[in-house]
């Protein structure tokens, strides 16, 4: 598990301090101090499945550290896949790379992984 500590840099206030970017094709998704951080433990589909799974399962990853986003018009850039599990997840709109995070439908807020994101001064 990855430490908070290890982005502090990003963090200001509990808001992203830079723009968010994805990191194959830098189309931006958020713009600095628009989203909060949170904390939790978030089982995500890994960005590149490995060739010998199973064509019915995901292999995942648990993730901690996410910028909350309350309103999905808050961002800049992002597309949804199709709903699994009373979620949607976030990929890059531009490239459809992803997924760099999650929607959960019933709280309609979105979760954006740091690990899973470039960011750059704002």
């Amino acid at each position: 598990m990855t430490d908070k500590a290890n982005f502090a840099d990003q963090i200001e206030n509990d808001k992203n301090k830079n723009n968010v970017r994805c990191q194959f094709c830098n189309s931006l998704m958020l713009k600095g101090k628009e989203a909060s951080y949170s904390e939790q433990e978030v089982n995500v589909p890994l960005m590149v499945q490995k060739k010998e799974s199973k064509a019915d399962s995901l292999n995942t990853e648990i993730l901690h550290h996410f910028w909350l986003v309350e309103d999905m018009m808050t961002f800049e850039n992002i597309g949804f896949s199709h709903t699994v599990d009373g979620r949607k997840f976030l990929v890059c709109a531009d490239c459809e790379r992803g997924p760099v995070g999650y929607h959960e439908l019933s709280t309609k807020r979105c979760y954006v992984a740091l690990e899973r994101v470039a960011h750059e001064d704002a």
